[in-house]
């Protein structure tokens, strides 16, 4: 015999609002007419305790939602988020889709305070005699309440627990939907209700929904468009039409089940309904990409996202920077320049295939800010076919350092004699002042580090790089022209390897890898591996009169709330403004007397090529006083096991890969493009009094050795040019031939003394 719920005859005080006085008469009604399980023991005073002493609404995390990466102009060029969802105030939503949502999942919502009494009563009781959830009852409230505890989670065991099926679970939402009730309106809760349920197809709130389902706004979503939103609501996994054609038969019916509600509630004719109902879906997929693969410029972006969890400009600490990526809801406004990332692309593309698996990366970045306008590489990002390492894809963020998702990187080489360079010029060497060196050098003395340890290597042999210098005489000027390793060893030992270091960090330098630099006797050869973001932001430096800039990729964000906070350079002076005109001076030379010689852009620019021994890597760093650029060039199965000799790059042949033969052609290429719009602008002149002239032994005769050569070799030309030309006149002897030659060659020999 079923026995009826217990009803006490005391009288129940209502001390809380007219609202929950009348959900608790109707409890108590419906309490008194319902049967329940014998034992449950569910009491008219057990009711009024649980809705009268009522906890506040549960606390609301903001929604996740998507974080969005604006170029340079404010277009968007990429969007990551953990849940895609843009918020929307109820305003912005079709008054169709309010009625459809309601219509089909709680249609006494206006009439009832948070519980629809007879619905929830009935499916408590049948899930009790059932041993488990059978039968739905939770009013939109309700469900808006299980959403706010799932997205409050912090652990799968939390979440699991926020949808267990459970009277308790029930019990605990009804609870909390009355004090919802009780702090907000209708519209409130109904705006709250659609921008955190999930409709299906990775799709958070109803604008979200609307744009993946439809690719249309909320608030232009037709009748058969929000049918169709409010019936997937119910299940959305099982309604996705993004999986398969099944999902959407079923998605279709949902759809026709709203519209049969609306016209049995009068919000639609029945007419209307069957003939919404005899069209299809006409579902128009909108991808809505997330991450940084599927963005126009991948690796810009992975550094962005890196940034964010590493900078604590957006963070006390990590745990704290990845809730506000999770939560999202930002916009950022980066420095990325879209014409000058063109332009360093097909830099690199029309010399460097995607498929060789010698890489190229390249790095813009502009002095005095440190904006990093352009982040380039020959490689896709993405995982190539069947996961493996080689092919035209690459999951590394090649322009870049490991901390911003890069990989080791590669030797820098000779671009570190600009570090020895500044420091020897701030010690007071003068443009031309130098020594004489040897064929080969052997670091037995004389190199320490800034820990005080003496690092000399006496088994080590130092040469010249083929094509990069000579021994004899150098000084500053023809020692960096030429690129010469063994006056570089010399002179970094006098100046102290410590104080290059030193320079070298003062100007940004760090390993790739993170590690610390190696202080070794090599240092100023490039031993360390780098990436082209750090080196083209130390060159920056330089450009911009010895003002060194933090790399930086974000100018500002925009928080939920719309307040734009802006985040400032993080520069401040590395060496002396007029060392750093006396460096450009020098590097300035590279274009015109040096390695780079008949590559230029029509403009000043300074800069050095860098070419590892054994040819592992190669580099070029150059500068103008507007944009500063670094590109490396190595193999990315191993620059050692794999050097830069007899290889095919881009379908060009080069039997070894030096600075100025691959690395600096893409950067005259890419430095020229960018700039093509921009003023030109000028160096400012050294101070000729503080580093003007010098002394270097032997520098006198060998120039002179080096003239008198560069004449015999000119008269040579000059010699078989005339005979070319005069080899068709008859009866010229040959005595007044070469006598003819001789005042000739004469003449044109005292013009170019003069």
């Amino acid at each position: 015999m079923t026995s009826r719920p217990e009803v006490s005859s005391s009288p129940v005080v209502c001390l809380r609002g007219l609202t929950v006085c009348g959900v608790l008469g109707g409890l108590l009604a419906a309490a008194a007419a319902l049967p329940v399980v014998t034992g449950v023991g569910i009491t008219a005073n057990r009711v009024a305790a649980i809705l009268t002493d009522l906890p506040p609404s549960p606390h609301e995390e903001p929604l996740p939602q998507r974080t969005v990466l604006l170029d340079k102009n404010g277009r968007q060029f990429a969007q990551f988020y953990t849940e895609n969802r843009t918020i929307v105030p109820l305003g912005r939503v079709a008054p169709v889709m309010r009625q459809a949502i309601v219509a089909i999942e709680d249609s006494r919502f206006y009439e009832h305070a948070g519980l629809d009494i007879k619905g929830t009563l009935r499916a408590l009781i049948t899930n009790t005699q059932a041993g488990g959830v059978r039968q739905g009852g939770s009013s939109l409230t309700q469900q808006l309440v299980k959403n706010i505890l799932v997205e409050n989670a912090e652990t799968n065991a939390e979440r699991a627990k926020a949808r267990e099926p459970s009277l308790k679970r029930k019990i605990t939402e009804l609870r909390y939907a009355l004090a919802m009730e009780e702090k907000y309106s209708k519209a409130e809760i109904l705006e709250r209700y659609l921008n955190i349920a999930y409709f299906g197809a990775g799709a958070f709130g109803i604008e979200a929904a609307a744009q993946r389902f439809f690719s249309v706004p909320a608030s232009e979503l037709s009748l058969q468009q929000a049918a169709t939103l409010a019936g997937a609501v119910r299940m959305p996994y099982a309604t996705d039409p993004s999986l398969d054609k099944q999902r959407r038969k079923r998605l279709r019916e949902r759809r026709d089940i709203v519209l049969d509600r609306m016209a049995q509630l009068g919000i639609i004719t029945q007419a209307r309904a069957d003939a919404t109902k005899s069209k299809p879906l006409e579902i128009r997929l909108k991808p809505e990409p997330g991450g940084c693969g599927s963005s126009l410029y991948p690796y810009f972006c992975i550094y962005v996202h890196r940034e964010l969890l590493s900078n604590p400009v957006f963070g006390h600490n990590r745990a704290e920077r990845e809730r506000r990526l999770a939560r999202g809801g930002i916009v950022l406004r980066t420095t990325l320049d879209p014409r000058i990332q063109k332009a360093a692309q097909q830099a690199i593309s029309a010399r460097v295939s995607p498929e060789d698996t010698e890489v190229a990366a390249e790095a813009m970045v502009e002095p005095r800010t440190g904006r990093i306008r352009a982040m380039a590489a020959s490689k896709k990002y993405g995982r190539n076919s069947g996961n493996t390492n080689n092919g035209p894809r690459t999951t590394y963020n090649l322009p870049a350092d490991v901390a911003h998702g890069g990989g080791m990187g590669f030797q820098a080489g000779s671009t570190f004699k600009a570090f020895t360079l500044a420091t020897a010029l701030g010690q007071g060497w003068r443009f031309d002042d130098g020594f004489m060196t040897p064929g080969q050098f052997s670091p037995r003395t004389g190199f320490v580090d800034c820990h005080g340890r003496k690092v000399n290597d006496p088994k080590a042999t130092i040469f010249n790089a083929s094509g990069e210098g000579r021994g004899g005489p150098q000084s500053l000027s023809t020692g960096t022209w030429n690129s010469v390793n063994i006056f570089y060893m010399m002179l970094e030992r006098r100046v102290g390897l410590c104080q290059v270091v030193k320079t070298a960090k003062a100007l940004g330098i760090a390993r790739a890898d993170g590690t610390p630099l190696r202080q070794v006797p090599t240092f100023t050869l490039g031993v360390n591996e780098m990436d082209p973001v750090t080196v083209a932001s130390a060159f920056a430096a330089f450009a911009g009169r010895g003002r060194y800039c933090r790399p930086m990729a974000i100018v500002d964000i925009v928080e939920r709330d719309g307040t734009r906070v802006p985040v400032p350079p993080t520069c401040g002076q590395a060496i002396e403004r007029e060392v750093a005109d006396a460096v450009n001076h020098i590097l300035s030379g590279v274009f015109t007397k040096g390695t780079m010689r008949g590559q230029d852009i029509g403009r000043d620019a300074a800069g050095k090529t860098g070419t590892n021994n054994g040819y592992t890597s190669a580099w070029f760093a150059g500068y103008t006083p507007d944009l500063a650029a670094a590109v490396s060039v190595g193999d990315i199965r191993g620059s050692y096991r794999y050097p830069l000799r007899d290889v095919q790059i881009g379908g060009e042949y080069y039997g070894q890969v030096q600075g100025a033969s691959l690395p600096g052609p893409i950067w005259v290429s890419s430095m020229s493009a960018a700039l093509r719009d921009v003023p030109e602008s000028s160096f400012h002149a050294p101070d000729m009094d503080r580093f003007g002239g010098g002394y270097t032994p032997g520098m006198a005769e060998a120039l002179e050795a080096e003239r008198r050569a560069e004449e015999r070799q000119e008269a040579r030309r000059m010699f078989r040019q005339y005979r070319r030309d005069h080899e068709d006149v008859e009866g010229l002897v040959f005595r007044e031939w070469r006598n003819a030659w001789r005042n000739e060659w004469r003449k044109k020999s005292k013009r170019r003394r003069h």
